[in-house]
């Protein structure tokens, strides 16, 4: 079984612009549905907070520090399709430095739920 780990929108998840939090990443992560390809086990879940500098680094020490390497890191599909969009970079840049900072490859979007 895949091991991921998922960075979810704070704001999205906190101010209740259409993401009642993770539960959604969540189910689709364990039924294999979105994004997912297969079920997946989730061995961490990363909030990112405005402006997201420390998203990249925190995910690189939670790594470290877990001992565990995710085979996958997605971006939440509340992140990846925001709207309003984030206003400090896209979701694309968000990934793209997740990926070079840890080394894992950055799927954008978990799910299709609305």
């Amino acid at each position: 079984m895949k091991k991921v780990f998922i960075v979810g929108c704070g704001a999205y998840m906190e101010s209740g612009y259409g993401c009642p939090g993770e539960w959604r990443c969540l189910k689709a992560a364990a039924l294999g549905e979105g994004n997912f390809d297969e079920p997946v086990q989730v061995m961490g879940f990363h909030t990112c907070h405005c402006p997201g500098r420390n998203t990249a680094p925190n995910m690189g020490v939670g790594i470290k520090m877990s001992g565990v390497k995710p085979d996958v890191i997605y971006m939440s599909s509340c992140m990846a399709n925001a709207k309003p969009s984030c206003p400090y970079g896209s979701a694309q840049e968000m990934a793209d430095i997740i990926s070079a900072k840890t080394g894992v490859p950055v799927v954008l979007g978990t799910h299709d739920y609305h």
